[in-house]
C-alpha cells in the first residue's frame, strides 16, 4: 500500500512536523450546511499549481472535477482570474479575488524530488477573512498524483462542511460488456470518479454483489463459477482468492461486518427459501440468524455492528426488517406501497437506503432507521443496488433507462439533488463504495 507523507504548512513555508495537521486550522467564514435541501455552491477559484512538466494544472483539475460534481462548490473560470500567482507560499491580493467574487482561493506547486517523488504543495485561502485557512505537502510516487488531488479536495471539503470527504475513495462493480443475449460481467475497480479502472476478473464466469471490506483491501463477492452461487473473498493486494466455507447450497448477498472480521450472508434451500447466517472470518465458524420459510436476503449491519437490515417476504411481499445482531427482536420497518429491496446501512448510522419498486418503476430512497420519515431521491425504469460515499452524504446506484442497451452507475447526494452519471468503460452495475483509502 503507497504511503504518503503529509506535512502542514505555515505562512512563508516553515514545515512544521510529520503527519500533522495545520496549525490550529481556522474554519472558514463562509460555511457550507450540507443538511439542507438546496445548496448555493461556493465559488471556489483554483489556480494552477506551479510545476515544471504541467502536472500541476493536471492536479488542480482533479480537484476542481471533485469539488465541482459535488454539487457544493463552483470552480470560477481561469479565464476570469486577474491576480497570476508566481510565488504560493505569499498570501494573495484578496481584493483582486473579492473583484471576481471567489470566496476561497487555492494555490500550489509540484516538484520532483532527487529520488523520482513528487512533492505537491498546497494552500487554501479565506478572501473575506484574510487569511490561510490550512496549508499541506504531500510525498507521493509520481504515479500516485491523482490520490494526491483527491485528498486535496477532500481537505477542502471538510473546511467548507466540517465533515470528511469522499474523494480519495474507490468503486467497486460488475463491468459488462458485449450484447444483451451474451453478456460478459467481470469484476471491476475504479476510482469514484471513473479514473484508474481495471478489472479483477476475466469474464468466464458471472460474477455478483461485490463489496468492500472496512478494515482491509479485501472484496467479497458471489462467483458462478462452480455452477451455483458461492461466496469468496479476494485480496486486492495479492490477487489471492478464497472460497467462504463449503455450504451445500446457494450462497449469495455477502457483506462485511464493520470490524471487517465476519461475512454475513443468505444460504439458499432446495425449496427456494433463504436464512441469514454469518461467519466468523477467524475461526470459520457460522451462526443461523433467521429461520424462516420465507426469503431472507441482502443483510446490512448498522455501522456499530448491533442491529442487521434486511429483505424478507415473510409477510407475502417483499419488506425490510431489522433485527438484532444475534437474530433476536426481527421486526418490520417499511410500511410504504411497493416491495422493498436491497437495505443498506449509512456509515453515520442515522439511514437505511432501499430499491423499491411501484408503479411500474424503481425507486432509491432513505428512511430513518425505525422505517419512518422516508424520501425517494430518484426514479426511473430500472434503478437498484444503492451503496453509501464514506461520509454518508452520497448515494451511488445503477440506473439503466427504457430502451438503454445496458445500465450505468450513477450518484446522488443525500438530498435528492445533484444526480451525477459516474463514467465507466462499458455498462456498469452492481456498486460498492469503499472506506476513505489509507
Amino acid at each position: 500500500m503507497q504511503t504518503f507523507l503529509r506535512t502542514a504548512l505555515a505562512v512563508g513555508g516553515l514545515v512544521l512536523g510529520l503527519v500533522v495537521l495545520a496549525v490550529t486550522p481556522a474554519r472558514a467564514l463562509v460555511e457550507i450546511d450540507v443538511n439542507q435541501g438546496v445548496v448555493e455552491p461556493v465559488p471556489i477559484a483554483l489556480t494552477d499549481f506551479l510545476s515544471a512538466g504541467g502536472k500541476g494544472a493536471e492536479i488542480t483539475s482533479v480537484v476542481a472535477a471533485d469539488l465541482r460534481r459535488s454539487g457544493l462548490f463552483a470552480p470560477i473560470d481561469k479565464n476570469a482570474f486577474i491576480e497570476k500567482i508566481s510565488n504560493p507560499d505569499v498570501a494573495p491580493r484578496f481584493e483582486d479575488w473579492k473583484v471576481i467574487n471567489a470566496q476561497a482561493v487555492v494555490t500550489g506547486r509540484v516538484t520532483e524530488e532527487p529520488d523520482g517523488r513528487l512533492r505537491t504543495e498546497f494552500r487554501l485561502w479565506d478572501i473575506f477573512a484574510g487569511q490561510q485557512l490550512v496549508g499541506e505537502q504531500f510525498y507521493a510516487n509520481a504515479n500516485d498524483w491523482r490520490r494526491v488531488a483527491h485528498i486535496i479536495a477532500d481537505t477542502i471539503y471538510e473546511q467548507f462542511t466540517g465533515e470528511k470527504g469522499y474523494f480519495d475513495s474507490q468503486i467497486v462493480f460488475i463491468d459488462e460488456s458485449g450484447p444483451r443475449d451474451n453478456r460478459v460481467k467481470r469484476l471491476a475497480i475504479m476510482d469514484q470518479d471513473g479514473a484508474n479502472f481495471r478489472t479483477l476478473s476475466d469474464g468466464s464466469t458471472l460474477v455478483m454483489t461485490p463489496r468492500f471490506s472496512p478494515r482491509r483491501q479485501e472484496l467479497t463477492y458471489t462467483s458462478y463459477e462452480s455452477g451455483e452461487p458461492r461466496v469468496y473473498l479476494l485480496q486486492l493486494e495479492t490477487g489471492q482468492r478464497e472460497l467462504i466455507g463449503d455450504f451445500p447450497n446457494m450462497t449469495f448477498a455477502p457483506r462485511f461486518s464493520p470490524n471487517g472480521d465476519k461475512v454475513i450472508l443468505s444460504l439458499g434451500r432446495e425449496d427456494g427459501n433463504s436464512n441469514i447466517f454469518t461467519m466468523d472470518l477467524r475461526t470459520r465458524t457460522t451462526s443461523r440468524l433467521t429461520n424462516t420459510n420465507a426469503i431472507d436476503t441482502s443483510p446490512s449491519y448498522s455501522p456499530d455492528g448491533t442491529q442487521i437490515a434486511f429483505t424478507s417476504d415473510r409477510g407475502g411481499r417483499t419488506q425490510i426488517y431489522a433485527m438484532n445482531a444475534d437474530g433476536s427482536n426481527q421486526h418490520r420497518i417499511s410500511f410504504g406501497n411497493g416491495n422493498y429491496s436491497q437495505p443498506v446501512w449509512s456509515p453515520r448510522g442515522d439511514l437505511i437506503a432501499f430499491t423499491k419498486q411501484t408503479g411500474g418503476e424503481f425507486q432509491i430512497g432513505v428512511m430513518r432507521t425505525d422505517g419512518s420519515g422516508e424520501r425517494i431521491l430518484s426514479t426511473g425504469f430500472l434503478l437498484e443496488s444503492p451503496a453509501w460515499s464514506p461520509n454518508g452524504r452520497v448515494i451511488l446506484f445503477f440506473r439503466q433507462d427504457a430502451g438503454a442497451a445496458g445500465p450505468k452507475l450513477y450518484s446522488i447526494d443525500l438530498t435528492g439533488r445533484n444526480e451525477q452519471h459516474i463514467p465507466s468503460p462499458n455498462f456498469a452495475s452492481d456498486p460498492a463504495w469503499s472506506p476513505l483509502r489509507q
